[in-house]
Parts: C-alpha cells; structure tokens; sequence
C-alpha cells in the first residue's frame, strides 16, 4: 500500500513543484530558456524516478505485480507522448497556417476553400496523434 501511495505522490509533487518553479523563475527573470531547462530537468528526474523505482521493487521481490505496472506505465507514456507531440506539431501548424488563411481570404474571398484546407491539415495532424495512443492503449 504503501508503494503505491509514494508511486503516485512523488512524481506527481515533483511535477507540480517544477511547473511552479518554473513560471516563478520566468516571472522574476523573464529568462524562457532557464525556464525551459528547469522543465526538462525536472521531467527526467520524474522520468528516472518512474523507470529505476519499479526496478528496484522488482528487485526486492514480488516481481509479476511491478513488471505488469511498469508495462502498464510505459503504455501510457507512450501514448501520452505521442498525443503531446501531435499536439504541439498541430498548434505550430494551425499557429502558422490560421493567419496566412485569414490574410488570403481577406484579400480575395474565394481563396476561402483553399486556405481553410492547410488549417484542417495542421489539425489533422493532432487527431493523428490521438488515434495513435488510442491504438496504443487498445493494444
């Protein structure tokens, strides 16, 4: 009980410290590459925490339940990888693409079609994302 409990709790407190260190860091200083380092360090430590913690319970005994939660963990960070990622590609398409169709139809209104159509590509993208972790989770 007791494993599960410090399984859950540490990483996620670890995650919330960074994000709060990191937006305290970034208002004071207004430094996003200091910012951005302190959010990747902080995700490996969470990372390592998660991968070497039910390895070492492993090794303590009672294999069978931590080997299927590990798997079960590396499912969902797969899956939550490849939702993010799509995601974050999706935006920078659609961030790129919305303003230059909304230029294009203001300037002749016929384009409309044709530019609505890179945005629905940059969302697309996403949707990619989403269909493939769900694939991953059914899996």
């Amino acid at each position: 009980m007791l494993f599960n409990a410090l399984f859950m709790i540490v990483p996620v407190t670890l995650l919330v410290l960074s994000v709060l260190m990191a937006t305290n860091n970034f208002k004071r200083k207004g430094n996003a590459k200091r910012s951005l380092l302190l959010q990747l360090v902080s995700f490996g430590a969470v990372a390592s925490f998660c991968l070497v913690f039910p390895i070492i319970a492993n090794a303590a005994g009672d294999s069978a339940p931590v080997v299927d939660a590990s798997a079960k963990g590396l499912q969902y960070l797969g899956a939550a990888i490849s939702t993010g990622v799509a995601c974050i590609g999706g935006g920078i398409a659609v961030g790129h693409g919305a303003p230059a169709a909304i230029g294009a139809a203001a300037e002749d209104p016929k384009n409309f079609g044709k530019a609505i159509i890179f945005v629905a590509l940059g969302e697309g993208i996403a949707l990619y994302g989403m269909l493939i972790s769900i694939l991953i989770l059914n899996g």
